[in-house]
């Protein structure tokens, strides 16, 4: 009888902190834009990808990776391949609002020189990796995305997402706006 009453402490206790691990585990509710942009930025180009953070909380230490996928033939072979881009900034300290990730197509770039018919005969694909603490929890999150060559459009910039005043300041983010792109010239 000690032995039943013992194990049905036990027993209740660890599905309880279960549940809890459960149900309280943090998640990074990250929103991000329908398509990645191709867009004019500084004398070139570059990958563009908008993410808006969905939490009342915010996060803090955000970083970004985007990782470059494509296929190639090789020796009769279709290998894919993976490539770490670069970003114009890979790392925010405070991500309460949104954020353009930001990936400049140079001379250094594995996308330089490659258009939209290459990135679909490659069957590209650009994976998009958030990691964050979550400062209610102070628990690491984490968040992943993926753009493939059909999701990616050319010669687009994000339209601004900013809720103005009657002033003109900017008092806050439409998140509705988020996938929101014009068309532009590439230069």
């Amino acid at each position: 009888m000690t032995f039943e009453a013992f194990f049905g402490l036990v027993s209740a206790a660890m599905a309880t902190g279960l549940l809890f691990a459960r149900f309280a585990r943090p998640n990074a509710k990250i929103l991000y834009s329908n398509n990645a942009v191709i867009a004019p930025f500084k004398e070139g180009k570059a990958l563009m990808v908008r993410i808006i953070n969905q939490r009342s909380s915010q996060l803090i230490n955000i970083e970004a990776q985007i990782i470059f996928s494509w296929m190639h033939e090789k020796e009769g072979r279709r290998i894919r391949h993976y490539h770490t881009l670069p970003l114009d900034r890979q790392k925010v300290t405070f991500f309460p609002l949104h954020w353009t990730i930001v990936h400049e197509i140079d001379e250094k770039s594995p996308l330089h020189n490659k258009d939209k018919e290459y990135l679909k005969r490659s069957e590209a694909e650009m994976f998009v990796l958030i990691s964050a603490t979550d400062e209610t929890y102070s628990q690491i999150v984490h968040s992943r995305s993926s753009y493939r060559f059909d999701e990616i459009v050319w010669g687009a910039k994000f339209k601004d997402i900013f809720v103005r005043g009657n002033e003109g300041k900017a008092i806050g983010v439409n998140m509705n706006r988020i996938h929101d792109f014009e068309h532009v010239e590439l230069g």
